[in-house]
C-alpha cells in the first residue's frame, strides 16, 4: 500500500547557507502577500481571481524589470507559496458560499450554518520565526544531509530523522523558529499489507509509479 509520511529534523547551516535561506523564505513570503493583493483587488473588482498559474506568469514578467533580486531564490519558494495562496482563497470562498446558505457549499457545516466573520487570508508577517518556503523538483536526501534545489547540500544536525530508501519524495518545507532552522520532507512510502490468508502483498492506490 502506497502511504504519505512527512518527516522533519534540524538542519545544521554555516552563515552563508543561513542567509539564502532566510531569502527564499523572504520571497516565498512576497510571493504569497503580493498574490493575496492581486486577489482581493480583483475580487472587491467583481473580476474572476487569478490562479497560482496565472499570478506566477505575471510575477515571471516583472522580475526583470522590478523583481530582480527574485532571480537569487529557486523558483519554485514563490511557485508554491502561490500554490499555497490558491488553497487559502478556495477556504475563503467556502466560508463565504456557506455564510449565504448555497445549496453547493463545500464544508462540512449545513449551508447556512455558518455565521463567523468571513474574511479574506491573511498577510504573512514578518516576525521572525514565522518564515517558510517549500521546494520541489531534484530533492535528495542521505543520512547526514539534503540536497535542495538551488540551495545545494545542507548538513542534517542529527542522522537517522529523515528517510533514504524505499521512498519517492514529493516536496521539501524549510522553516524557521527561535532561530534554528528545520527541514520537513514529504514522501511516498510503501507499505506492505497482508493478505486474509496471510500472504504479503504490496496494493497500489492508483499512484503511478
Amino acid at each position: 500500500m502506497i502511504v504519505l509520511r512527512a518527516d522533519k529534523t534540524d538542519l545544521a547551516l554555516n552563515n552563508k547557507q543561513r542567509t539564502s535561506l532566510a531569502q527564499h523564505a523572504g520571497t516565498a513570503r512576497f510571493a504569497y502577500n503580493w498574490g493575496l493583493s492581486r486577489k482581493i483587488e480583483t475580487f472587491k473588482s467583481g473580476q474572476k481571481t487569478p490562479t497560482a498559474i496565472e499570478l506566477h506568469r505575471e510575477l515571471n514578467s516583472l522580475k526583470k524589470t522590478d523583481f530582480p533580486w527574485m532571480y537569487e531564490v529557486s523558483k519554485c519558494a514563490p511557485q508554491e507559496a502561490l500554490r499555497h495562496l490558491d488553497k487559502a482563497f478556495a477556504n475563503f470562498f467556502r466560508r463565504v458560499a456557506t455564510k449565504r446558505g448555497s445549496a453547493t457549499a463545500l464544508s462540512t457545516q449545513k449551508a447556512g450554518m455558518f455565521t463567523g466573520k468571513v474574511g479574506f487570508p491573511k498577510f504573512n508577517s514578518k516576525k521572525p520565526g514565522q518564515g517558510s518556503f517549500r521546494l520541489t523538483g531534484s530533492i535528495r536526501i542521505e543520512v547526514k544531509r539534503i540536497k535542495l534545489p538551488r540551495l545545494g547540500w545542507l548538513r542534517l544536525k542529527e542522522s537517522g530523522y529523515l528517510p533514504t530508501d524505499g521512498i519517492k519524495i514529493l516536496n521539501a518545507t524549510v522553516s524557521e523558529r527561535a532561530g534554528r532552522w528545520f527541514v520537513s520532507v514529504q514522501v511516498e512510502h510503501e507499505v506492505v499489507v497482508e493478505k486474509a490468508r496471510g500472504e504479503p502483498c504490496g496494493v497500489d492506490l492508483g499512484i503511478n509509479s
